[in-house]
């Protein structure tokens, strides 16, 4: 079975992202394989404390995926800051005598490092065309926990647990690993809180990451971090506001600054997302349905609303409607060139994560949240068919059906892009749903298997 048809059987997709799956990523040939150990988000410890503690699966992973995709150099991005992990690393490279190939490139302290186009561009000086993905400048990015998956399904285990960060303000920060599908609120409870009626949490990182509306979810495999605030915090109140209170705020107050513009990290690399003619269409009700396609470039990245706008203004959301509407019409921007340079100015204004961290009021909750080993055992686990891109698995198992951990309980629909899934615990399924497959854990199974 070759490196793909292995990843592709442990159902690895991209963990922390949107969920790619990645044997379609290892389906195609590339110059370079990156690893993206950025982690830039506020608040999140996962990659770097991976990268500490399994260097040699994590090397290993990445160095056999950049093989299989035939690169001629693998490029571990992390930021200089963590410099023991830097260390630790590039002994653990030349221990494994792999440094002709795998090299650590130190990258700057700045959001968003780990913006996938941002990454490509910090570790090759390539500009990822508009609209376009790493492949069409010769780069293939996974991310920490991914090459670790790759490592683990070398070895045909597949992914059935996640590594999460609870962060904000808790007693008791901690990062820990748990089986996919764990109800949220196990995992927040670890947080030294048990009364939740006062705080929001924000599913993620602070700047990308959505609010919940309620605490019932359940954790996928790209679930990565979870963050509580008290819900008087003003990054809760920003986060918090609707559609009518967002357009009526914009078209009350914006000057055609450009800030949003001037820092956006899109537009610093040469691509044409201005957000500050997509507050200009919103706010005079213009209809150029040319001029608002540069929407679809937004990233999501949340910095000109959370950071860059002087008025406190929410440039993303005016993004965020044009991309909605051209949607609904099924109408795409065209990119106009196919060779993209960054702009110069682009040095002068990357934003430092200190400031950044700063501005969110997020100064007093930026602190270590150590990997801890916690036995979380959820008596049932919701296993969601849509934690990727694409169309959802397609259930492999019956209601009644005694299943082991790691046993795969939903494939991939025949000629769709999709992942499989993967039971999380022993036990038997006590429900097929539309989005779920639902798994009562069997205690005197799990005790054997561990015993």
């Amino acid at each position: 079975m070759s490196l793909l048809d292995m990843v592709k059987e442990a159902g690895i997709v991209g963990a922390g992202g949107a969920g790619f799956p990645t044997h379609v990523k290892l389906g195609s040939k590339a110059e370079y394989i990156l690893l993206n150990g950025a982690e830039c988000e506020p608040l999140l410890r996962v990659d770097q404390q991976l990268m500490a503690l399994f260097p040699d699966e994590i090397i290993k992973g990445f160095e056999a995926a950049g093989k299989f995709v035939g690169a001629s150099k693998a490029l571990i991005g992390i930021k200089a800051k963590h410099k023991k992990v830097v260390t630790i690393l590039k002994e653990r490279i030349q221990a494994l005598q792999v440094g002709d190939f795998v090299e650590v490139k130190e990258l700057p302290d700045i959001y968003p490092a780990g913006d996938e186009q941002v990454l490509v561009y910090e570790l090759t000086g390539r500009v990822v065309p508009e609209t376009g993905i790493p492949i069409e400048v010769g780069c293939v990015v996974v991310n920490s926990e991914t090459a670790l998956n790759i490592y683990y399904a070398s070895m045909q285990v597949p992914v059935t647990q996640t590594y999460i960060t609870v962060a904000g303000d808790i007693p008791n920060p901690l990062t820990v690993k748990v089986p996919v599908g764990t109800p949220i609120i196990d995992v927040l409870k670890l947080s030294g809180i048990e009364n939740f009626d006062d705080y929001a949490v924000i599913d993620g990182g602070p700047m990308m990451g959505p609010m919940m509306n309620n605490l019932d979810g359940y954790v996928t495999k790209k679930s990565k971090g979870f963050v509580l605030l008290k819900k008087d915090h003003h990054l809760v109140r920003k986060k918090s506001v609707d559609v009518d209170q967002a357009r009526r705020v914009n078209r009350s107050a914006c000057e055609q600054c450009r800030m949003c513009t001037d820092m956006c990290p899109r537009y610093l690399l040469g691509h044409e997302m201005q957000p500050h003619k997509m507050m200009r269409a919103l706010n005079y009700a213009l209809t150029d349905v040319e001029g608002q396609k540069i929407a679809q470039l937004c990233c999501q990245c949340n910095l000109c609303e959370l950071f860059s706008c002087p008025a406190g203004l929410y440039p993303k959301f005016a993004n965020t409607y044009f991309k909605g509407k051209l949607a609904e019409g099924n109408i795409r921007y065209i990119r106009k060139k196919s060779e993209f340079i960054a702009r110069k100015s682009r040095e002068y204004r990357l934003l430092p994560s200190k400031r950044l961290i700063a501005r969110l009021g997020l100064h007093p909750f930026d602190k270590p949240a150590p990997m801890t080993e916690v036995e979380v055992k959820p008596e049932v686990v919701y296993i969601s068919t849509r934690q990727h891109v694409g169309a959802p698995a397609v259930p492999v198992v019956s209601v009644g059906e005694h299943v082991e951990v790691g046993q795969q309980i939903g494939k991939i629909p025949e000629d769709s892009l999709g992942a499989a899934i993967h039971a999380s615990v022993s036990g038997n399924i006590v429900a097929i749903e539309k989005d779920f497959i639902v798994i009562k854990r069997d205690e005197y199974a799990e005790g054997n298997r561990n015993g």
